[in-house]
């Protein structure tokens, strides 16, 4: 006697479902393999990459780039640490030479409203300013000043 017909559609259902879970997991991709360095790697090998360095070019070409350093530092937390830019910029490949960075704290060591940093290329500057009371990361392509500097006014050494 012939299977009944609702027991055939079953059996022909999970054989069909069968064979697209197996068709499906073939077009899937491969995980790819995560590279494991070895236990005899040399203290060379897996040693950090030397800081980039930016290709020279002018003050409106780099601008993109400074603009996205700080607004990922911005975006991260927040920060008014003149310090966290300045890293971030240096990291990025520019000059720390060429920087300057007001003080994050004011003169009754209250934190400071606002922050600015900049950094000195040719005869132009990049200028970033972040703060509470700031509606986020202001970046700027400014003339240097008279004194050929870019921030006017007390900023604070960067020793580190």
């Amino acid at each position: 006697m012939p299977a009944p017909r609702t027991a055939r559609a079953l059996v022909t259902i999970s054989v069909l479902g069968a064979t697209m879970a197996l068709a499906l997991a073939a077009c899937a991709p491969e995980p790819s393999p995560t590279p494991r360095p070895s236990a005899t790697a040399t203290a060379e090998s897996v040693s950090p990459s030397p800081t980039p360095t930016l290709e020279p070019g002018s003050a409106e070409a780099l601008r993109s780039t400074f603009t996205d350093v700080v607004e990922a530092v911005w975006s991260d937390g927040r920060s008014v640490a003149g310090r966290d830019y300045i890293d971030a910029l240096v990291a990025a490949g520019f000059e720390r030479d060429a920087m300057q960075v007001t003080q994050d704290r004011t003169s009754v060591d209250d934190p400071a409203d606002s922050i600015q940093f900049s950094v000195h290329i040719g005869e132009d500057c990049l200028v970033g300013q972040v703060g509470p009371s700031v509606r986020g990361p202001i970046v700027a392509l400014l003339p240097e000043t008279p004194g050929e500097t870019c921030l006017i006014g007390q900023t604070r050494p960067i020793d580190w």
